[in-house]
């Protein structure tokens, strides 16, 4: 327990060394309230909102809103450690900062594996982003692995730890293609059987291919069972 611990006291250090050590990189908030409803054991929905804006921008501190998500995935089970998602999510921009509003369509396959207290977890995505003036098509891979940070099973009250690594591809007409990496690493609080929440940071290579962009995420999110 003590390891893990430092493991995750160390791994954020680094994150936000990394980040500020860069002349040129923006730092974001992200928060998610999140709504879970599984109507029985091999189907289940998500529906979810998401904010995301600008804390440290241009070399300056400060708050400005960037866009607002609106997320719904619905989840079948073929069995214990596979199952697939359809969602569909519309992103406010215009009204917001001016960017462009963006639907997207997203297929989605999930591989768990248990190892004792470890789980581990494979999800591949494919993504359609249609923009005003463009469709791109994404192609993502995230091997994620969750914890327990007191014992070998999570109780309420209790706290977890959760680390992934993801791999991102985008393809359009009218843009090169651009490749991504992003780094998460979060803690959790089981609050209750149907509530829990997670804080943590993601950081960001975007189309480090063609010109890298480095953004350094402070999530935050909420996530209901009813």
């Amino acid at each position: 327990m003590c390891s893990t611990k430092r493991l995750v006291l160390l791994l954020s250090i680094i994150l936000c060394y990394t980040a500020y050590s860069q002349e040129e990189f923006e730092g974001l908030g992200e928060s998610e309230f999140a709504l879970n409803h599984r109507f029985n054991p091999d189907y289940k929905l998500n529906f979810s909102i998401r904010s995301r804006y600008f804390m440290y921008r241009n070399k300056n501190f400060n708050f400005e809103n960037r866009q607002l998500d609106f997320i719904h995935f619905s989840t079948i089970n073929f069995d214990y450690y596979h199952s697939l998602s359809l969602g569909i999510q519309f992103r406010v921009r215009e009204s917001i900062d001016g960017g462009s509003n963006e639907l997207r369509l997203t297929q989605q396959f999930n591989y768990t594996k248990t190892n004792e207290s470890f789980r581990f977890g494979h999800r591949l995505r494919l993504e359609q982003r249609i923009f005003d003036d463009l469709t791109a098509l994404r192609l993502r891979y995230r091997f994620a692995i969750d914890t327990p940070l007191n014992g070998e099973k999570l109780n309420i009250g209790e706290s977890y730890f959760l680390t992934a690594m993801e791999a991102l591809l985008s393809l359009a007409n009218a843009i090169k293609p651009q490749m991504g990496h992003r780094t998460t690493a979060q803690i959790g609080w089981l609050l209750s059987e149907k509530s829990k929440i997670q804080i943590g940071l993601e950081y960001r290579f975007e189309a480090f291919n063609i010109t890298t962009e480095e953004k350094l995420f402070l999530l935050s999110s909420f996530i209901l069972k009813i």
